[in-house]
Order: structure tokens, then sequence, then C-alpha cells
């Protein structure tokens, strides 16, 4: 598998070699499907985080206007990773993707602190969903590469994570762009998917 990512940054073949053979690991079923639902606000890196997983080339992103879905297989073991536009008149829309999810990524962007409180309380309407009740949540702090991007510890903070007890959740740090934390990130998706399918 070839990295693809802009000159000068590495990312690809070890990364997603190390998912896959987490996934192999974790496999528990022959063929097991993982629905995973990839939210947050537009502009917070959704699709570049999708294209980094799957070893695409990131240079050219637009943003999403409806979705976009891609899966990774491993050994029977598929991860079907929907992307849904995060504009203002497109989240209404989520809903209509909540069916079976397994687990739900919410992407915000650590530098653009004008919208925490926006993306905050729709990740709050997101937990009080009750197709998601339940539904393990990575939310991954992206854009960790910007000088001016919170921490994963203030943002936590700020979203009262700490006060979620219906479910597991874990906030990673990282970068969509360089690749960095995003594998972190995606064992713990894995690990807390299987766990909840057995």
């Amino acid at each position: 598998m070839q990295s693809c990512g802009p000159p000068g940054i590495k990312f690809g073949t070890t990364d997603v070699k190390g998912l896959l053979s987490i996934l192999r690991k974790l496999k528990s079923a022959p063929d097991q499907e993982v629905r995973i639902l990839l939210l947050g606000l537009d502009n917070g890196g959704k699709t570049t985080l999708l294209k980094q997983l799957a070893s695409e080339d990131i240079s050219h992103i637009t943003p999403t206007q409806g979705f976009n879905i891609k899966s990774v297989q491993s050994q029977g073991f598929k991860l079907n990773v929907w992307d849904i536009g995060g504009q203002r008149k497109i989240r209404p829309y989520w809903r209509n993707y909540f069916e079976n999810t397994d687990m739900l990524i919410y992407v915000i962007d650590s530098a653009d602190r004008k919208r925490f409180e926006e993306t905050g309380q729709e990740l709050a309407e997101l937990l009080d969903e009750e197709k998601l009740s339940g539904v393990p949540v990575l939310i991954f702090a992206n854009k960790q590469d910007l000088l001016t991007a919170a921490p994963a510890s203030e943002i936590a903070e700020g979203l009262n994570l700490h006060i979620i007890r219906d479910r597991m959740w874990q906030i990673q740090s990282c970068s969509a762009l360089t690749g960095e934390g995003v594998q972190d990130g995606m064992s713990w998706v894995c690990k807390n998917v299987t766990a909840k399918k057995k």
C-alpha cells in the first residue's frame, strides 16, 4: 500500500498496516461489518480524516455537500465510515443516518474557538438522540498542527465530557493533515466497537 499524502508528510503504510492488524486481532465474527458515523461542524476536517484513513490523496479536499462513505477491509472485518456534511443546512439530515450505528466519531476544529459553543451544542444533541443511545463516541480534537489549537483537555472540559455516564467515550488530539493521533483514535474505536458487539 502506497503512502499518498502531500510531499514531506509521512503517513501511510505503517499506520494503515497497524490499523489492519488491530482489526484482525479484534475480529470476532466472519465478515463482521462495523458502521461508523463521522460527524462534526463544516470545516472540522472530517473528509481529510476519512481520506487519511483510506490512504488517499488529501491535497484537494472540497466541502462535503451530501455524504462520503469509505470502507477499510481486513480479513473479513469491514469498517464502513459514513462522513456526513456538517454545514448548518445539512445537519437536520444527520438523523437519517443514525440507524444501526456502532460508533460515533465527532470531529472538532481545535483552532476555531469561536465555534466551540456551537459544536458543543451539536454534540450534546447527538448524545441525547434515542437511536444513538449507548453508542461509544470518539471525539477527535483535530488541527493540533496549528499553533492556535486548544489542547484536547481544554476542549473536554469545555464540552463537559466528564459528565457522560451512559456510554464509552474518548477525546483524542489529532491532525488529519499529518496523520498524527489518528491511529491512536482508531485503535480505541476498534477496541470499543468489538466490546460493544460481543
